[in-house]
């Protein structure tokens, strides 16, 4: 048996997320596999649950027989590192990062700290660690001092698309992002207001929870007098988020960190380009097409002064759009699937059944 523990909103439409797409298509792949999967899904404020949901996610450990391989998000386990320390040595414990706790733009210093400690106790003690790019993994392990071989990269996949006609002039600019500090919104709005003079619209799709800076961003929207070319438009799923990617002709990525960043290559397997910031795992979501060339443009995270000049670089050189669009056109083809990621995982998790003698996968 494997079990597999989920924050509880993984299947909410009302807060779609990279992560909660990514734990979907990995238990849907493992299934498909042939692993017996016992998903639990664990309700209550991660990564700062109260004390009913500890409780809960220590019974439901403490009722797992020994040996058992549990994967494990990482919002869920490094909120709790108390009650997970009390199982490593029992069960085969692999941890899913999809952010490092701490790289949350917006927390105080003394916050940050203790998130960080919390994980590097629950991935120290873990039996392995998987992260979601290179750049993620690398960074797990110098933080925290873990054995490089103990963490593990299983990139986000993407399903594949349609390509998009783009439009001529290049003006439709579409991000997809919750609405919170770390995603930079304001940093885009503000690089918005310096290319005011020329014609665009930009759609940002993504949830709108996080009410203070959703004011924020509103108020920018307002004091640049950009209300009717920016429009927050919420969550969006299925056929209406697929619309707004065949409505595109560049994503922005404004973001301050990010593992990998999904929404990059969910552009690219539509054959659109990119504008995002350079950090993280983005660099390694963006890649390159197949004769080399670079299907987007990588910017210094907030500046809006760089990402103006950047996008008024794409608006003003049509030769350039031509070649961007081509480049992202080529890198389709070499995008990661979710039968890749969903291997990478399973890797992991059948070298920790392997370690309980004598048993395979199978066995429960």
């Amino acid at each position: 048996m494997l079990v597999v523990v989920l924050p509880g909103n993984v299947d909410d439409p009302a807060t779609p997320s990279g992560g909660n797409v990514y734990d979907r298509q990995v238990c849907a792949g493992l299934v498909a596999a042939g692993w017996p999967v016992r998903e639990i899904a664990m309700p209550g404020g991660w990564p700062r649950p109260d004390e009913a949901t500890r409780v809960a996610l220590g019974h439901t450990l403490a009722g797992l027989p020994d040996a058992t391989v549990v994967l494990i998000d990482g919002l869920v386990a490094c909120g709790v590192p108390d009650v997970i320390a009390a199982h490593t040595e029992r069960l085969r414990l692999a941890v899913l990062v999809h952010l490092p706790l701490a790289d949350e733009t917006g927390l105080a210093p003394a916050d940050a700290a203790a998130l960080d400690a919390a994980e590097r106790a629950v991935l120290t003690g873990a039996a392995a660690v998987v992260a979601t790019s290179d750049a993620t993994a690398r960074q797990l392990t110098k933080r925290h001092r873990l054995a490089p071989d103990r963490v593990r990269v299983a990139v986000p996949g993407v399903a594949a698309a349609p390509l998009t006609a783009g439009d001529t002039a290049g003006g439709r600019l579409l991000c997809v992002a919750s609405v919170t500090p770390r995603k930079g919104h304001d940093v885009l709005v503000d690089a918005l207001a310096e290319i005011a003079d020329l014609s665009w619209t930009c759609v940002c799709v993504g949830a709108l929870d996080a009410d203070a800076h959703v004011a924020n961003v509103r108020s920018r929207i307002a004091r640049h007098g950009l209300a009717d070319r920016v429009r927050l438009v919420g969550p969006l799923a299925g056929r209406a988020l697929d619309d707004a990617y065949a409505d595109a002709d560049l994503l922005i990525l404004p973001s301050h960190a990010e593992t990998y960043g999904m929404v990059v290559t969910e552009a690219l397997a539509r054959g659109v380009p990119v504008l995002a910031s350079r950090v993280g795992g983005v660099p390694q979501a963006l890649g390159l097409a197949g004769d080399g060339t670079v299907p987007g443009i990588l910017v210094p995270p907030g500046d809006p002064a760089v990402i103006g000049a950047a996008l008024r670089g794409w608006l003003g050189d049509a030769d350039r759009r031509t070649r961007l669009r081509a480049a992202a056109a080529r890198r389709r083809s070499a995008l990661p699937s979710w039968a890749d990621t969903t291997a990478a995982v399973s890797a992991v998790l059948v070298e920790l059944h392997r370690r309980h003698e004598g048993s395979t996968y199978g066995d429960d």
